[in-house]
């Protein structure tokens, strides 16, 4: 690997760990606000390994957002989880 594709790789990385990082649940800056609906369910749970890592080293970053809307949320919370770790490439047919 060259200097300029290690580059590329390095600010791509980055760039992908800020927008990550910028999305996740904390509790106190959403307190007062609009519950999170499905649609962050799914976001949060697809950024669950990142937040629980986070999570380790600040104290405000949660995995699950507890100012949500309840059962959508949760479903998608868990649906993003569930096929984010391959849950579903697991019960797929292997082609030989």
């Amino acid at each position: 690997m060259n200097h300029k594709q290690l580059f590329v790789l390095t600010f791509i990385s980055i760039l992908v760990m800020v927008g990550l990082s910028a999305c996740m649940p904390n509790p106190s800056e959403t307190a007062g606000q609009t519950p999170a609906g499905f649609f962050k369910g799914v976001w949060h749970g697809w950024i669950a390994p990142f937040s629980l890592i986070a999570g380790f080293f600040n104290d405000t970053t949660r995995v699950y957002d507890p100012n949500n809307t309840g059962w959508w949320y949760d479903f998608g919370f868990y649906m993003a989880v569930i096929s984010g770790f391959g849950g579903l490439s697991l019960a797929r047919k292997q082609k030989e």
